[in-house]
């Protein structure tokens, strides 16, 4: 499935309030007669070149070395001035040749700030989760763009996202961050996203690189894990989202696999990103996790980052020792600076140079962006009795719990937005690292009176369920908002939701029937309530228009259309591993083992494997419409699998739904029983069908071959099934035969010797 370089709308508003800068940067002069590598007519491989022959060896070191952009009195380090406050990093540049600072800022949801008192307020889209569930790809890309706006006009030109490291541990508590558990959806949604960032003429990072999927332990722990499985999961995720988005910059992860740090991991950084891949940027180490010169530097790593996080500056003085001694040979030197340069050249960097001081930014215009993906993702879980949409006419409305007088939550950790208007609620616990925890302004109590403006609506807090289930009885509906907040650095020690809500949920839904609960969950969520709660809407953490997104799609404003990206288990047992590895984690770091024996059989995989019934499967959403999936055909044409097939409205209002192709293997074992292998959401109007069509990428069909670095396609029948989630028991099938087929390590053919 190829993504069209439509842009909407409001990413157009975007692109062309950026327009002028661009204009007046091309009438600049091309080049001086003795710099010609600013000379724009040239590739950005001649222009490096060019630039890398002119430059001592003290300059090529400032490339490679990264500093934080904040004070840390702990640390006793002091921001380099010439760095923008409260930010993630900064990177000296070489000012006689043109070569601007790289100013770096997280993450993948906005432009956030490091804790202090000049945060900068900034949009919020909804979590990576929410755009996952999205499953649309010009979303994901408008998204980007507008986040990548924002991170221009305040003079940042790396912008350190998009995540996606795949959900092996829903306790995970940066599963927020990232986009689900299947390696295509995943690495597709998050390329679009960096395509969408880097239109602004701005880097992005893929990050983590790899296999960082559990934040105990993450500077310590070792994963273990066969290549071949490693290939058709996590890396395959990232390699997927690299050709997608072409970052300009990949950030290697604090963790070991297979006894090795991935920061200075020869086989990950040299052979699968460089080598086989085909990378050309650079790769920056997160934050604390470089842990040498010698064996880094050989190994790959072309840029610590963030001192004073590591314990000693590996790539100052150290590495121009090493150099010069020849322990890093001076064409690695040159190496690790021109991937620098390179992704500086080829995504506009030099040339467009960020504003020298904040540009305005159209916030009203940024939140429509957000809303939307906030709106595209929630997933209506269950709505029996059809007690959603709302109607504007009911008479009176209980509000329960989750801050929703106040605002919406958001996850923790260094991805946190700082928004317009502070936070709702100050003062929850923490208050620092990886808080604070913060309560968006929009508050979906607000919202819903808005949007029933002849309702008596009721609030309670939630902290007496006795006192909610009260207020409920007497509701003609009742909404309870439930929190769970996760951030960085952190697991949560299981999928129940915190603070006795289970238990409120339960008193609350006893006492009317007529009771919709609104989860803002960073991940899956246990619900021990379920049979007894009329409809459940999966919001997220829906960003900083959440509010009126929350309200909009509980009154019908916007029809939901989200499915999940991830399968919601029934219960820890069913998780490959029951009790999370390392958890509680000990004040003194210790190291050990996480086995990924499950291999490629992540989520819902795992779930077909072992015949696990989970509360919610991969794919699942609901709609206020009826669809029906029809006509489905598949055929191979010039070696590439494509299937068609129809989308139908059956219902009485119009609707996006997500069509989800799933192949099996009939004559051959893969890691699972099925694979998602295409998908395409479609808008239909009540009564109509829209014909729609995917191609298949060979990589889904084939098993990795680790000594031949192939992808192999076994001859036989494969049966492709049209479904609206992983367990769809309506879906149509059909059965295809395929020859055997050999593709390289990009899914190129390789031709038969």
């Amino acid at each position: 499935m190829q993504f069209k370089k439509k842009i909407s709308l409001m990413a157009s508003a975007i692109a062309l309030c950026c327009g002028g800068m661009v204009a007046a940067a091309d009438t600049a002069t091309l080049a001086q007669p003795d710099q010609p590598w600013m000379n724009r007519q040239l590739g950005a491989d001649q222009r490096t070149e060019l630039v890398l022959q002119a430059m001592t060896l003290d300059e090529k070191l400032k490339l490679v070395m990264g500093y934080l952009g904040a004070d840390d009195e702990g640390k006793h380090f002091k921001r380099p001035p010439a760095s923008h406050k409260q930010s993630a990093g900064f990177i000296y540049g070489v000012e006689r040749l043109q070569i601007p600072p790289l100013w770096q800022t997280d993450a993948g949801v906005g432009v956030a700030s490091q804790a202090g008192p000049e945060a900068r307020p900034a949009t919020a889209l909804p979590s990576g989760l929410n755009t996952a569930a999205t499953w649309d790809l010009q979303t994901a890309f408008d998204g980007g763009a507008m986040i990548g706006a924002e991170a221009r006009s305040y003079g940042f030109n790396v912008l350190l996202a998009g995540g996606v490291n795949l959900m092996r541990e829903p306790r995970n508590g940066r599963n927020f961050e990232y986009a689900g558990e299947d390696p295509l959806l995943a690495g597709k949604i998050v390329g679009a996203q960096i395509k969408g960032i880097q239109s602004n003429h701005i880097i992005s990072t893929l990050k983590h690189y790899a296999l960082n999927d559990q934040e105990t332990g993450r500077t310590t722990l070792n994963v273990k894990i066969e290549e071949q499985a490693a290939r058709m999961s996590d890396l395959l995720a990232m390699q997927i989202a690299k050709e997608e988005g072409n970052p300009g910059s990949v950030m290697c992860s604090y963790n070991r696999i297979n006894g090795v740090y991935a920061c200075e991991h020869n086989y990950l950084l040299n052979q699968v990103l460089k080598q086989d891949w085909g990378f050309k940027g650079w790769v920056m180490s997160d934050w604390g996790a470089t842990h040498s010169t010698v064996p880094a530097a050989n190994a790959g790593l072309d840029q610590q980052s963030g001192l004073p996080f590591d314990v000693a500056e590996y790539f100052g003085a150290a590495l121009k020792e090493a150099v010069q001694n020849g322990w890093v040979p001076q064409a690695r030197l040159d190496d690790m600076a021109r991937r620098v340069l390179h992704s500086m050249f080829e995504h506009g960097v030099v040339d467009r140079p960020v504003p020298a001081t904040p540009e305005a930014i159209d916030f009203k215009a940024h939140a429509a962006v957000t809303l939307r993906d906030a709106q595209e993702g929630m997933v209506l879980l269950k709505n029996a009795g059809r007690v959603l949409p709302l109607s504007a006419s009911v008479k009176k409305i209980a509000v329960i719990g989750g801050y929703a007088d106040k605002g919406v939550m958001a996850g923790g950790g260094s991805s946190l937005v700082y928004p317009a208007g502070g936070n709702a609620v100050p003062g929850l616990e923490p208050k620092f690292w990886p808080g604070p925890v913060m309560v968006y302004p929009s508050s979906p109590l607000r919202a819903i009176e808005r949007q029933a403006p002849q309702a008596k609506v009721s609030f309670n807090d939630g902290n007496d369920p006795a006192a909610a289930a009260k207020l409920a009885k007497d509701a003609d509906v009742v909404v309870v908002f439930a929190t769970q907040w996760t951030g960085e650095a952190f697991d949560v020690p299981n999928l129940s939701l915190p603070n006795k809500q289970d238990a409120l949920i339960a008193a609350v839904a006893a006492a009317n029937p007529k009771t919709v609960v609104v989860l803002e969950t960073g991940g899956p969520v246990t619900m021990p309530w379920l049979p007894k709660a009329a409809a459940v809407l999966e919001a997220w953490y829906p960003g900083t228009s959440g509010g009126d997104a929350i309200a909009g799609v509980l009154f019908g404003a916007a029809n939901p259309s989200g499915h999940l990206p991830v399968t919601f288990p029934a219960s820890e047992a069913q998780l490959p591993r029951v009790a999370l590895d390392g958890y509680p984690e000990p004040k003194e770091p210790r190291r050990f083992d996480v086995d990924y024996h499950e291999g490629a059989a992540v989520g819902y995989k795992w779930f077909d494997l072992k015949g696990h019934q989970p509360l919610f499967p991969f794919g699942h959403g609901l709609s206020y419409t009826e669809f029906a999936l029809s006509d489905l055909d598949a055929r191979v044409e010039q070696g590439v699998l494509q299937a068609s097939f129809t989308v139908k409205n059956v219902g009485k209002v119009s609707g996006k739904q997500v069509a989800q192709v799933y192949a099996a293997p009939l004559d051959v074992r893969w890691e699972a029983p099925k694979r998602l292998v295409g998908f395409r959401k479609v808008e239909v109007k009540p009564g109509a069908g829209v014909k729609a069509s995917i191609s298949v990428d060979p990589r889904l069909l084939a098993m990795y071959d680790t000594s031949s670095k192939t992808w192999k396609v076994a001859a036989g029948n494969y049966k492709l099934t049209l479904a609206s989630d992983a367990m769809d028991q309506k879906a149509s099938s059909v059965v295809v035969h395929l020859d055997a087929a050999v593709y390289d390590v990009n899914g190129r053919p390789v031709a038969a010797k």
